[in-house]
């Protein structure tokens, strides 16, 4: 797979929009400034394909990426963003539900934490949620560097504390700034796509 050879096809509102392929799909879901969009042009090696913004809550759609006509990563919406009203909100919730819970090329969902504090009650909400409907899930731990790596292992501890984690699941520390964990993140990837 050439991973460079990526492009964005659909933003997508709802099941009707959806891509027609039997492609696997990784999806994506984290807070609104959980890097997200860095996760994804680390993975790619690009720039700018998924914007990234010093505006939380820019994605309002499902974006769907083709990567080489092999993978889907769909970026879903970033959640507890204050700055949106509760009408919003319900709409992305939704949105986000429908596609988690019917999408048949959904192979896992890689969810993303900031390393550096215990998970929100979203991020709860959400690994339960991935949970219950027995999806799948790649927990990634981001800003990986702007904790000193003797902290580490205390972070992770308070991270899957927090969230009751699943020892089945896969847990990779990452930084979108000097690449940790960017090996693991795609071995977790393709195991779930192969």
């Amino acid at each position: 797979m050439n991973k460079h050879n990526a492009e964005i096809v659909i933003s997508a509102a709802s099941s009707k929009q959806y891509p027609e392929t039997d492609m696997p799909e990784i999806a994506l879901a984290g807070r609104s400034n959980v890097g997200k969009s860095s996760f994804i042009n680390t993975l790619l090696n690009r720039k700018n394909l998924a914007r990234t913004s010093g505006k939380p809550g820019k994605t309002q759609l499902l974006n769907f990426y083709n990567i080489d006509d092999t993978i889907h990563f769909v970026d879903v919406p970033g959640y507890g963003y204050a700055k949106v009203s509760k009408s919003e909100r319900a709409k992305w919730g939704k949105m986000i539900e429908e596609y988690l819970t019917t999408r048949s090329n959904l192979r896992a969902v890689v969810s993303l934490v900031d390393m550096r504090h215990e998970p929100s009650v979203d991020d709860v909400q959400m690994y339960e949620f991935l949970k219950y409907y027995g999806i799948p899930v790649i927990l990634v731990a981001t800003k990986a560097d702007k904790i000193p790596r003797g902290k580490w292992n205390k972070h992770e501890s308070m991270i899957k504390k927090a969230l009751q984690f699943d020892s089945t699941d896969d847990f990779i520390i990452f930084s979108s700034v000097d690449k940790t964990g960017y090996d693991q993140a795609w071995q977790a990837i393709e195991n779930h796509i192969d």
